[in-house]
């Protein structure tokens, strides 16, 4: 219980969004956000696709362990 109230507190709020995002236009210029967005979708995919794998692989492997016990 007391970790959700930490997790939300750690959040940023409103404002604080405005200026993340204008200290980004300021780090990076109009320009390269497109490109810094593109990285971004792109380790993300690939964070979510290893996910995937090591998800598979465990099942996997567990579902062979069912089988050699059956047998």
């Amino acid at each position: 219980m007391m970790f959700h109230s930490d997790f939300l507190l750690a959040m940023p709020g409103g404002s604080e969004w405005i200026f993340i995002i204008l200290a980004v236009l300021i780090l990076f210029g109009g320009r390269k956000i497109p490109e810094f967005m593109r990285g971004l979708g792109k380790g993300i995919r690939e964070f979510n696709d290893a996910k995937s794998n090591v998800k598979k692989e465990i099942e996997d492997g567990m579902k062979e362990k069912d089988n050699q016990q059956a047998s």
